[in-house]
């Protein structure tokens, strides 16, 4: 499976230090780390975390900075991320 460096080193990070969650958006990447038993998270999952915690008020600013980048986001996940944000 092929996956970019900086991820590999970060799930080999992940390995070597118990408890840890990795941030990755990548579906190989992710697929990866699922199966080496590694917890992830994803960026959309950090900006609603961010808001259930009370650190941001809402995502929405947040997916609009995304969408400007080559950032790749379905509509389907945009929806569920606004839905379980409350928004």
């Amino acid at each position: 499976m092929q996956i970019d460096k900086g991820e590999a080193s970060a799930i080999a990070l992940a390995i070597e230090l118990s408890d840890s969650v990795v941030i990755l958006d990548d579906y190989k990447a992710r697929k990866l780390a699922e199966s080496l038993g590694i917890q992830i998270i994803g960026t959309i999952g950090i900006i609603i975390k961010a808001k259930r915690q009370g650190v941001i008020e809402s995502i929405k600013p947040f997916l609009q900075k995304i969408r400007q980048t080559d950032f790749r986001i379905s509509e389907e996940i945009e929806k569920r991320a606004l839905e379980e944000s409350g928004e």
